[in-house]
């Protein structure tokens, strides 16, 4: 069985920079031959707005070269190679026709169904073809496969993949494995989907994607936290009160709703996303940039969350939420929840991190909102404006930017807050922010694992959240009701002034622009 990638891991982790292009000229091991990436599931939405894309803007980049790289489609859809390149085009955006046709040139589909042997013999035999093809560079065999796919059919299209579909150990070169989220439903479903790919795909390939480690303000945490001297001292309980990190989303589940209605806002999103991003903010510095030594930092941090308690936990769902024909009447999934969890650890402890996720809000954005304490001997009595406050805005408008309070322009020693702002789109204006899922494709085409979820990593997550799962679909935990467009139950910002999270009122961050200046 071919392995992983034997090449340094201090590759792409020690870059910084926000472009692809950058990117390039340090990789340090290139590795040549053919480069065969298949998307399974080629027909569906995921692959037509994301997979694909991302693929292409790879290719605009310089990162796939039309002599080495050849793209195939799977699906159970009985179409033609054009019949794909068509039902994509319209999805890949900023080039011109003729570098669109070139890419495009690159595709081939192949039809099948994901548990029989037929379809996969011939996937193989595609692949085969081009791999001993004059037109190749010579060098590696190089196997990418992309299950953009239900989870349900992961263990069958695995076995497919391992017993039809390997590089061919004859020959030097490596088979890879995208699986997307969501990686089970609890700790027990999670573990034998864990179990059955494990047992025909090591741990080095196998690539559990989650696109939000992908984004660019995710990914500069670590150089934020341990490569700016003044965070050091700060980053710790005697100076942090609380950190929120909240997704919200101004829209239903819009036609997704019996999906939706399986898996809940905590499941959807709160013990994948937000849990990834809780790990970056809340772990220890690591040894190295290697990926095993950041990823085991990630899994001390969530062995050492505790029990969540009831009373620490908000569930709401929207008004209209049961209208949808496919969701139960009597349906008690969350669309909304708050979560408190806290750290048993000598950094931690007493410092409450507030998990937040909505749909139907009252606005759509991402952020990790760090709150500090009130500055001791308040002289200039200004604590009822707010406190300081370093936020990071993931998503739109990415920016970072630290509230602060400083005297009002005038005659009089008055005190407002604002903000030292870094806002990418003012400061980065000819910088293209690559899109998390071509980040995080180039990664795996690397052999670099660091932006994936390790098993073990993945196991602790669950366990910190299975319990609460279980209570909720048991029905200890209600759901309690919300406004559309509102900020969710009030009953969630009751919970966050609780435990100590002072809401600043009468401040407002707007994104700077050029028009400004």
């Amino acid at each position: 069985m071919s392995g992983g990638s034997t090449r340094s891991s201090t590759s792409s982790g020690r870059i910084s920079s926000t472009t692809l292009s950058d990117l390039k000229d340090l990789e340090l091991s290139p590795e040549s031959g053919c480069l065969s990436i298949v998307v399974l599931g080629a027909s569906g939405d995921l692959a037509k707005k994301k997979t694909f894309p991302a693929l292409f803007n790879l290719f605009q980049q310089g990162f796939l070269q039309s002599g080495e790289v050849h793209i195939f489609g799977y699906a159970r859809s009985n179409i033609s190679d054009d019949g794909l390149r068509e039902r994509i085009r319209g999805y890949l955006k900023g080039a011109s026709e003729e570098h669109l046709s070139q890419f495009l040139k690159l595709i081939k589909y192949v039809s099948g169904s994901y548990d029989s042997s037929e379809g996969f013999e011939l996937l193989n035999k595609a692949i085969s073809w081009n791999e001993t093809s004059e037109k190749n560079q010579p060098g590696n065999y190089r196997r990418l496969f992309y299950l953009a796919l239900p989870p349900s059919v992961y263990p069958s299209v695995c076995k497919m993949i391992r017993t039809y579909c390997m590089a061919p150990s004859s020959h030097t070169g490596w088979t890879r494995v995208i699986v997307e989220k969501p990686f089970g439903k609890d700790l027990g479903s999670s573990e034998e989907l864990s179990s059955q790919l494990g047992e025909l795909f090591n741990e080095q390939q196998l690539y559990r994607i989650d696109h939000y480690l992908g984004k660019e303000l995710v990914q500069n945490l670590l150089v934020l936290r341990f490569a700016n001297r003044f965070f050091l001292p700060l980053w710790n309980r005697d100076n942090i009160a609380n950190v929120q990190i909240v997704f919200k989303e101004d829209f239903g589940t819009d036609g997704r709703g019996g999906y939706f209605d399986q898996y809940g806002i905590i499941r959807d999103i709160i013990q994948n996303h937000l849990l990834q991003v809780f790990c970056l903010v809340a772990m220890e510095k690591p040894v190295s940039l290697s990926p095993e030594h950041i990823r085991d930092e990630k899994v001390k941090v969530l062995q050492s969350v505790d029990s969540i308690k009831h009373d620490e936990v908000v569930l709401g769902q929207y008004d209209g939420y049961k209208d949808d024909p496919t969701v139960p009447n009597e349906s008690n999934t969350p669309t909304f929840a708050s979560v408190v969890l806290r750290v048993h650890n000598e950094r931690w402890e007493g410092v409450p991190f507030i998990l937040k996720a909505g749909k139907a809000l009252n606005s759509k954005k991402a952020e990790i909102r760090v709150q500090f304490k009130d500055a001791p001997g308040d002289i200039f009595r200004c604590k009822k404006q707010g406190r300081n406050e370093f936020v990071i805005r993931l998503q739109p408008s990415e920016a970072m930017y630290m509230k602060l309070t400083v005297k009002k322009p005038g005659l009089e020693m008055a005190t407002e807050q604002s903000e030292l702002d870094l806002s990418y789109g003012l400061r980065y204006q000819d910088v293209k922010i690559p899109e998390a899922y071509e980040r995080l494709i180039l990664d795996t085409i690397r052999g670099d694992q660091q932006h994936f979820v390790r098993r073990d990593e993945l196991k602790a997550a669950w366990e910190i959240f299975t319990p609460l799962l279980h209570d909720i679909d048991a029905g200890k935990l209600q759901a309690l009701p919300y406004q559309t467009g509102s900020r969710g139950p009030p009953e969630a910002d009751e919970l966050s002034k609780k435990i100590g999270y002072v809401q600043t009122h009468g401040y407002v961050w707007a994104s700077p622009t050029l028009a400004k200046f």
